[in-house]
């Protein structure tokens, strides 16, 4: 949606929305993850499978995309908001079964098509519907998680799964060995799931991994990450770059993103989840810091190298975001939980990010059009907070699964 805000397009189409209506329209989006994550992808995973969970996340999102591609007129902020809520709930789904093609999903989506004032920023929304309907016609083809197999009494179906993704034959000896240990471990958690899920709440323990897991969401939004990855191009604007040149920023900008979040998975090994989060808030401290104070100190781009410092800093937030709250915000949540908690707490624990892009999405447009660059030390604040709350916990590193 960075692109899109700043289309004049976009903005004809709904009657030029002011920077609170901007902001709702970015939130109301969330709203759609945070009922999901709670009320609706972890039962139909569960009851369907990871193929078909998937699937209908997909045909979700692309109602969604197609509401969003229509909106125009005197309803068109009321079809701006419903698609938004609609794409939440079915990005919900997604994420929680095919995390990665949520990423290259919104990678494709935010390279814009800057022909024509009426086309361009639908087709930049549209763009979405390619992945999907590629997904959609192969999703089936894929075979169906063995877990999920064996968890509803079909084993032999588990058997011919595990083989296609070995490609060996069913009837090979590892193949069965794995089955039996997958039917170990699915009936052992069929005796421990005999605890309701209210315990996360209820028991101390699992609790202090509860809101640990949701505590570290919530920062991940909190920290920018959010503001920054919808409204980019107006921050650039401000900072006297030409709109399509920020257009191309902000695309380069997301797809480095991806890049960076390799080299977290090399980083983490050789340092541990703690260090890298807490010199990942640090950095992304001090690149807000720098955004927001060098505009107060050169108003109105009257020195450039001020400018471009910021820009610079920009990509430098980037970087720190990719190895820190990016990929670490999701991985602590499922290295912590018990197996037969670990479904429902990853839920509960996302809940907290969609929380927390609530507020920074509505927090930074309206910040922005009242304080200006100093909506950057708001963030600042929190990015400090979080580096310090996080140095504070029990380190995990070059402890086993079972300790934890």
């Amino acid at each position: 949606m960075a692109s899109i805000y700043v289309h004049p397009g976009f903005q004809k189409s709904l009657n030029h929305p002011s920077k609170g209506m901007i902001g709702t329209i970015t939130s109301i989006y969330y709203l759609g993850t945070w009922v999901s994550y709670l009320f609706i992808a972890h039962p139909l995973a569960d009851q369907y499978g990871r193929r078909v969970a998937a699937a209908a996340g997909v045909l979700t999102t692309s109602v969604g995309a197609i509401l969003q591609t229509e909106a125009k007129g005197s309803h068109g902020v009321g079809t701006m908001i419903v698609g938004r809520i609609i794409c939440g709930l079915g990005l919900a789904i997604v994420s929680t079964s095919v995390p990665l093609f949520q990423r290259v999903g919104y990678a494709i989506s935010h390279w814009e098509s800057t022909q024509g004032m009426y086309y361009g920023w639908r087709l930049s929304m549209a763009l979405q519907l390619v992945p999907e309907a590629i997904f959609l016609g192969g999703v089936f083809f894929c075979p169906e998680s063995p877990r999920w197999l064996v968890e509803h009494g079909r084993s032999a179906a588990a058997r011919n799964s595990i083989a296609w993704l070995r490609a060996m034959d069913p009837s090979h000896e590892q193949i069965k060995d794995e089955v039996d240990l997958i039917e170990q471990d699915v009936h052992q958690r069929k005796i421990a799931t005999s605890q309701k899920w209210t315990a996360l709440f209820t028991h101390r323990p699992l609790f202090n991994r509860l809101w640990r897991a949701s505590l570290l969401q919530f920062m991940a939004q909190m920290c920018g990450n959010v503001s920054l990855k919808y409204y980019l191009p107006t921050v650039l604007m401000g900072l006297g770059v030409p709109r399509k040149m920020t257009l191309l920023i902000g695309g380069v900008e997301l797809t480095i993103k991806i890049g960076f979040t390799i080299v977290d998975t090399w980083l983490v090994d050789i340092y541990g989840r703690r260090l890298t989060l807490v010199v990942s808030c640090f950095v992304m401290t001090m690149a807000l810091m720098l955004n927001g104070a060098l505009p107060i100190a050169y108003p109105n781009n009257i020195n450039h190298v001020a400018d471009y410092t910021c820009i610079a800093f920009i990509f430098i937030y980037t970087f720190a975001f990719s190895i820190g709250f990016g990929p670490a915000a999701w991985v602590y949540g499922s290295e912590i939980f018990p197996t037969n908690f670990r479904a429902k707490g990853l839920n509960i624990a996302a809940s907290g990010s969609s929380i927390g892009s609530i507020i920074s999405s509505q927090i930074w447009p309206i910040g922005i059009e009242r304080i200006g660059s100093k909506t950057h030390f708001i963030f600042m604040s929190t990015n400090l907070v979080s580096g310090i709350i996080i140095f504070k916990l029990n380190s995990e590193y070059n402890k086993s699964f079972e300790a934890i």
